[in-house]
C-alpha cells in the first residue's frame, strides 16, 4: 500500500462530508436507489475507504488524548496566557473537575465513535480477500484500542461488540474483567488471522503507518500487564522485542518526535499527517499551536528566532517535580534531561526572554524542549495562528514497549530480562547501567522516558499511586515573572481523590440513559 492512499482517502472522507453536510441546506431532488450500508464495503476498495473513516476518527480524537490524560498527570501545569485560559484543563489538572467536564465527555464519546467506525467494517466487510481480511484485523485493533482506553480510564463503560439496532441504543455499564477480555479477544483475532504485515526491517517506514503484527502483540502485552497478568504479558512483548522490526532511536534525542522523523525504528503508531502546502488545511490541528511556548509573553532572538515557530500558546508546562526527578536520576546536565526539558537560564541562552511587566501561569520556569515547535514541522508557517504542522501524532513507541516489558518480567520473576531492557533504555539516555533493577526503577525511568507523551495517568492509578503523587495537586498553582516563582492562586478543593481511580461517566449519558449507573463517589 502506498502511504499517498491513506493521506488522499482521508482528505475524500473529509470532503466528502463537508459536501454532504452542504447538499442538506440545498433543495436538490435525488433520483434512483443512493445506496446504503447493504450495498457498500462490497470491494476492496470500499473497505479501504472505511478504514479511511476509521483513521479520520482516530486523528480527530488525538487532541483530548494528548491534553486530557497529560493534564491529569504530575508531569505539567495546565499553563496558558492568563488564569483561565482554557478553564477546562485547569480544572482537569487540578482535580476541579466535574461529570459535565467537557474533555472528558469529548473523549468518552470519540471512543464510542471509533468503535463504531470499527464496528461497521467487521460486521460489514467479508474477510473474502486478502485486503478485507487486512481491514478487519486493523478494525478489531483499533476497536480494542478504544476499549483499553475506556477500561483503564472509565471502568465499567459499555461493550458495544456490535452494530447496535434501536433496541439495544442504551447498554448498561460493563464489568472490568468483562472488558478486558473482550479486548484480549480483538487482539488475538486480529493477530490470528495472519492478515496484519511486519515491517520489512526497524528503518521500514511504509508499513509502520497501519496497524502491523507486533503493533498488536504490544497492545496484547499492555492489557496483560494493566491486569497483573505478567507472566502473559512477558510473553507477548517478547514477541516484538525479539521480531527485530523496531528499535531505539539513535539519532539526536530531541529531535526524534520531530516531523523529520515521522515513522520512525522506534514508531509503535502514530497518526499521519503530509508536509504538502495544497492539502494544509486537512491536516490543520490545534494540537501543536497549544503545546507551544507562550510566544505573546516571549521575545526570541538568534537561534531561537531562526528555529523556533511562533505563535503558540502556552500550555502543559513541565513541573520542576519532573525536572528533579530528572537531576536525581542523572545530575543537571544530563543528555536526556537537556533533550527534555530546559531552564529558563538555558532559554535565555538560547535566544529567549520573558517580556518586561508579564508573566506566565502554570508555570515555574521550565520549558518542554522535546516537543518544542520548529519552523522546519510546519506546512506553512502562519506565525498569526500556527496550526499547519506535518508532526506526526506520536501514540506509541518501542521505549514503551521495552519498560512495559521490564516490569512484566520483573513481576514475573525474571529480574536479568528487566534489567537488561532498562539499561536499554539508560544506554541510549547515555546513563550508567545498572547492576540491579527493582519495581521503583522502572516507574522512575519510565516517567523521565515518556513524559508527556499520555502513559503516566494511567500508570499511577494502576499502580495504586494516584493519592501519593496527585493528592496535592492544585492547592497553589505557580506564574513565572523575571523575578521569579509566585504562589498567586489556591483552590480550596483539589487533588486527587479515591473517586479519581476511575473517570465520571459524562453526565449527558447518564441523563439519556436509565441503564447507567455513575461510578462511585461521583
Amino acid at each position: 500500500m502506498k502511504k499517498s492512499f491513506l493521506y488522499i482517502a482521508m482528505a475524500s472522507v473529509l470532503l466528502a462530508g463537508g459536501l454532504s453536510s452542504c447538499e442538506d441546506r440545498l433543495d436538490i431532488a435525488k433520483h434512483g436507489n443512493m445506496g446504503g450500508q447493504s450495498d457498500f464495503y462490497k470491494t476492496d476498495q470500499e473497505a479501504k475507504e472505511a478504514l479511511a473513516s476509521l483513521y479520520v476518527a482516530l486523528k480527530g480524537s488525538y487532541f483530548n488524548w494528548f491534553f486530557m490524560k497529560n493534564c491529569l498527570s504530575d508531569d505539567v501545569w495546565a499553563g496558558g496566557g492568563s488564569r483561565g485560559d482554557n478553564a477546562g484543563l485547569e480544572k482537569l489538572n487540578e482535580y476541579t473537575f466535574g461529570t459535565d467536564d467537557g474533555s472528558v465527555a469529548g473523549y468518552y464519546q470519540s471512543m464510542y465513535g471509533i468503535i463504531y467506525q470499527a464496528n461497521l467494517i467487521v460486521d460489514q466487510v467479508k474477510g473474502d480477500t486478502p485486503e478485507k481480511k487486512r481491514c478487519i484485523a486493523e478494525a478489531k485493533f483499533y476497536r480494542a484500542w478504544a476499549d483499553f482506553e475506556l477500561v483503564s480510564l472509565w471502568g465499567t463503560a459499555p461493550i458495544v461488540d456490535h452494530l447496535l439496532a434501536p433496541s439495544e441504543y442504551r447498554p448498561g455499564n460493563s464489568k472490568p474483567e468483562e472488558m478486558w477480555a473482550f479486548i484480549e479477544k480483538d487482539l488475538t483475532e486480529a493477530i490470528n488471522a495472519d492478515a496484519l504485515p511486519s515491517k520489512k526491517d526497524a528503518d521500514d517506514r511504509e508499513t509502520t503507518i497501519r496497524v502491523t503484527r507486533e503493533l498488536a502483540e504490544a497492545l496484547l502485552g499492555k492489557a496483560y500487564v494493566f491486569q497483573g497478568k505478567y507472566k502473559e504479558g512477558a510473553a507477548e512483548l517478547e514477541k516484538v522485542i525479539t521480531s527485530g522490526k523496531y528499535a531505539l532511536f539513535t539519532g539526536e534525542y530531541d529531535m526524534m518526535q520531530h516531523a523529520v522523523n515521522n515513522n520512525n525504528c522506534e514508531s509503535m503508531i502514530e497518526w499521519q499527517s503530509r508536509n504538502d502546502p495544497k492539502q494544509a488545511n486537512t491536516f490543520m490541528s490545534m494540537t501543536y499551536i497549544m503545546q507551544g511556548w507562550r510566544t505573546d509573553h516571549l521575545q526570541y532572538s538568534g537561534q531561537a528566532a531562526a528555529e523556533i515557530a511562533q505563535g503558540t500558546y502556552g500550555f502543559c508546562s513541565p513541573r520542576k517535580s519532573l525536572y528533579d526527578a530528572f537531576v536525581a536520576a542523572e545530575g543537571k546536565d544530563g543528555y536526556r534531561l537537556k533533550s527534555t526539558m530546559r531552564t529558563y537560564e538555558q532559554m535565555k541562552a538560547y535566544g529567549i526572554t520573558l517580556q518586561a511587566g508579564v508573566f506566565l501561569p502554570g508555570n515555574e520556569g521550565y520549558f518542554f524542549w522535546k516537543n518544542r515547535i520548529l519552523q522546519s514541522d510546519l506546512i506553512i508557517n502562519f506565525p498569526a495562528f500556527q496550526t499547519m504542522q506535518y508532526t506526526d501524532n506520536r501514540v506509541m513507541r518501542y521505549a514503551e514497549v521495552l519498560l512495559l516489558a521490564a516490569e512484566a518480567h520483573l513481576q514475573a520473576g525474571n529480574k536479568a530480562k528487566a534489567l537488561e531492557y532498562v539499561n536499554q533504555i539508560r544506554k541510549r539516555a547515555k546513563l550508567p547501567q545498572l547492576s540491579d533493577v527493582t519495581l521503583e526503577a522502572i516507574k522512575t525511568e519510565k516517567r523521565l522516558e515518556l513524559c508527556l507523551e499520555g502513559v503516566r495517568y494511567q500508570d499511577l492509578v494502576r499502580w495504586g499511586d494516584g493519592e501519593k503523587m496527585l493528592g496535592r495537586q492544585g492547592k497553589e498553582i505557580p506564574s513565572f515573572t523575571t523575578t521569579g516563582v509566585e504562589w498567586n492562586y489556591k483552590n480550596e478543593s483539589y487533588g486527587f481523590k479515591e473517586r479519581n481511580k476511575l473517570l465520571p461517566i459524562p453526565l449527558k449519558e447518564i441523563n439519556l440513559n436509565p441503564n447507567m449507573k455513575q461510578n462511585p463517589n461521583w
